[in-house]
């Protein structure tokens, strides 16, 4: 893109960023909670890219005053300090242009929002709900090096060991924008523990990875919630097999994208604490609907990019960790590594990176910067 193109879009941001500035000052817009969001959230994104057109300004001004002293100047020593400016502005300019292409493709307007992640044993009886146990243990340390929170809301375990699903929650920053390349299909080529004979199986497990609903973002009755409560089972000590601390929810919901009336169940029993556990089925509930009322845009921007590494087609087989060959694969962008052992104690960072790569190659190309 030209020079004087890529200004030409920054100063045309420069009024609707003024006009936001004062539109969030304003008490009228502060009172409604779901337009002051969405505007500080524009806000932000726009502020990043003022302050990258003033330091593009600064680098071009540079470089013209560096370029007019080189011609005019006949001191040595004067014209080479000014070759030397020229040459590291020219070096830092094509960096900084593609840093505001980035900025001036539309975000996903999800990826600030914290997450529930599902994970569910697949094909492949307890040897996939053992994979599901170690996927989690994946996420759990790497949320740890993130230094984000995890909560887990309901799980059901294997009968040999791992989970035959597990929902919990993940809370810090981009944690939406991050983890939303995890869903999908996982696959796990390696010799179960149950095998005898040594041969190499093939399982599977599901990873779906939700942004998380405000409380204002979804419209839900709390009258027409139907609240059962219940003894939780499992570890926990003796109150939470003696007191009714896990609860159960139903809602009757409309599908507006299709008419159709649907009975949604959640589950929470985690902590001994049953308001806590209500808290944690209703941000479920939340998430649940917007997914749902959201499935729209995400199938608008699926059938745009077909080859987007994040559509959030959670059916899609994404990965496969082949375990006698120490090897991961990620079909989406063909990445093959081989340090098993490091990927699954939570090292998928750079797995993650060469995804956003991909995407926002992508993202750029569709919007012609």
């Amino acid at each position: 893109m030209a020079e004087n193109s890529l200004m030409a879009r920054l100063d045309g941001l420069v009024g609707k960023y003024e006009e936001i500035e004062l539109l969030i000052t304003d008490p009228a817009v502060i009172a409604d909670m779901r337009r002051f969001v969405k505007l500080n959230k524009e806000y932000k994104e726009l502020g990043a890219l003022m302050e990258a057109r003033g330091r593009y300004m600064q680098l071009t001004r540079q470089l013209e005053e560096a370029k007019e002293l080189f011609a005019t100047e006949t001191d040595a020593d004067m014209r080479e300090m000014a070759r030397e400016e020229i040459d590291a502005c020219e070096t830092q300019l094509p960096a900084l242009e593609e840093e505001i292409k980035l900025l001036l493709v539309p975000a996903d307007p999800e990826d600030d929002k914290n997450v529930i992640m599902e994970i569910r044993g697949g094909t492949g009886g307890d040897e996939a709900a053992l994979f599901a146990g170690d996927l989690f243990k994946m996420y759990t340390k790497y949320c740890e090096q993130k230094g984000w929170r995890m909560e887990v809301s309901s799980f059901n375990e294997g009968t040999a060991g791992g989970y035959k699903e597990i929902i919990f929650s993940v809370s810090g920053e981009k944690v939406y924008g991050t983890l939303k390349y995890e869903s999908g299909v996982h696959r796990v080529q390696r010799v179960p523990a149950t095998e005898t004979q040594g041969r190499v199986h093939t399982s599977a497990a599901t990873v779906a990875c939700l942004p998380q609903a405000e409380a204002f973002e979804v419209e839900i009755n709390e009258g027409e919630i139907k609240w059962d409560t219940f003894r939780s089972s499992g570890a926990g000590g003796q109150n939470v097999n003696k007191v009714e601390s896990g609860v159960r929810l139903r809602y009757n919901w409309k599908n507006p994208n299709t008419g159709e009336v649907e009975e949604i169940l959640i589950e929470c029993t985690e902590t001994r604490d049953q308001p806590k556990n209500k808290e944690r089925a209703l941000a479920r509930l939340r998430t649940f609907i917007y997914d749902k009322e959201h499935q729209k845009y995400i199938d608008d921007i699926a059938s745009k990019r077909k080859t987007m590494v994040s559509t959030g087609d959670r059916s899609a087989k994404i990965r496969t960790y082949n375990y006698p060959q120490g090897r991961i694969t990620d079909h989406r962008i063909n990445y093959t590594i081989y340090n098993l052992a490091a990927f699954m104690n939570g090292d998928i960072q750079d797995c993650i990176d060469q995804l956003m790569v991909a995407e926002n190659a992508e993202r750029l190309k569709e919007s012609e910067l």
